[in-house]
């Protein structure tokens, strides 16, 4: 069941985001668990060593691991958080240049932090209250924090 669409056009290029239940298994298999972060009231975003752009957690699920433990440790890899609750917002798709690829949304609440892990990816965090403007994949992560925004506003 499709939840909604939103689309971006960017050059010619066009991106399609779609949402769908977070029970939903799509015919592909799902490739990717993103995290939307917070933590005091405040959201984490993490820049990769090779960028200069902030992105939303998040990272490919490995062979064997389920949406949730990938979930799990790209939080704990890409924050350093050490407590936190997590919770499945929703299944999307991103279509793009005829390929779509699917994944998870979660919501990590983190009530304990650390430093990020010297063994990360990721060469710092960001602590703000709405999303920065440098994005990695501006057509994408704005349509899912606006999703983790609504699933936050109805008390999910």
């Amino acid at each position: 069941m499709i939840i909604h669409t939103l689309a971006t056009l960017t050059g010619a290029v066009m991106t399609v985001v779609k949402f769908f239940d977070k029970d939903f298994v799509p015919e592909g298999k799902l490739t990717y668990s993103v995290i939307s972060a917070r933590y005091k009231g405040k959201w984490i975003f993490v820049r990769h060593r090779l960028r200069n752009t902030w992105e939303i957690c998040g990272g490919h699920i490995e062979p064997g691991e389920t949406p949730e433990e990938a979930a799990s440790r790209e939080v704990m890899e890409e924050t350093g958080a050490i407590e936190f609750e997590l919770s499945c917002i929703a299944t999307y798709s991103v279509g793009e240049g005829g390929h779509k690829g699917y994944g998870r949304l979660f919501l990590a609440d983190v009530t304990r932090i650390g430093n990020i892990p010297d063994t990360s990816e990721i060469a710092e965090k960001l602590i703000m209250d709405s999303l920065p403007g440098e994005l990695t994949y501006p057509d994408i992560q704005p349509h899912l924090f606006r999703k983790t925004l609504e699933y936050i506003s109805q008390g999910s």
